[in-house]
């Protein structure tokens, strides 16, 4: 039970972390981390722009708040709240995946890293998508189940920046670590959340569709 609090613990303290980092492009220059290797051609862009900032402000707010989804005390407690976390969630991420699978073709690496990114943001906005709509149906466990899939996706954003300095020191390549990372950053966080959704108890609780 101990091992099971400090795990969530750390994954709500990391997702709020991740979900305050866009702050960072709005006070300082915006020339470091995943942008320091981006043309001026392409930051000048006004459809890169609108995507990137499409991608990290609503993917922010998205991963600051889902987790938040998935406390049992705040479903049963307090509906209302869990309802506006979720259409907040549901719209931030929605928003969140399309503008990064239009910003995944200005990837660097190529082919093999645009296809991971695209992937992954189909992948959250298919399973956020599907999610909401098996609420609509009162479908509650399954709602419940997608929803593990789409902040698995979501988190994404956690473990690249996990994995990424990781890859950097094991390959001394930025590339083949990105390469690597495209991928990585979310195909084990579906895996977890498929064997975690498997565990899931029947729901017990009422939670009538959303009006």
């Amino acid at each position: 039970m101990m091992i099971k609090r400090i795990v969530k613990f750390v994954g709500a303290f990391l997702a709020v972390e991740t979900g305050l980092y866009p702050c960072i492009y709005f006070i300082i220059d915006r020339r470091f981390g995943l942008l320091h290797s981006k043309s001026d051609a392409v930051l000048s862009s006004l459809w890169w722009n609108i995507g990137f900032y499409s991608h990290i402000i609503p993917g922010g707010l998205a991963l600051l708040i889902g987790w938040l989804q998935f406390n049992s005390r705040l479903r049963k407690n307090h509906l209302k709240v869990h309802r506006l976390v979720g259409r907040t969630y549901v719209i931030s991420a929605l928003i969140s995946s399309l503008a990064a699978i239009y910003i995944a073709f200005y990837a660097r690496g190529g082919i093999i890293a645009t296809l991971g990114f695209v992937s992954l943001g189909i992948v959250w906005f298919s399973t956020t998508l599907k999610a909401y709509l098996l609420i609509r149906s009162r479908r509650v466990d399954d709602h419940q189940k997608m929803m593990v899939f789409s902040y698995a996706a979501c988190f994404a954003a956690v473990t690249l920046r996990i994995y990424l300095p990781l890859l950097d020191r094991i390959f001394r390549d930025e590339i083949t670590a990105y390469l690597v990372v495209s991928w990585l950053c979310w195909i084990p966080n579906i895996i977890v959340a498929f064997i975690l959704t498997r565990r899931l108890p029947p729901s017990t609780s009422p939670y009538p569709a959303s009006s």
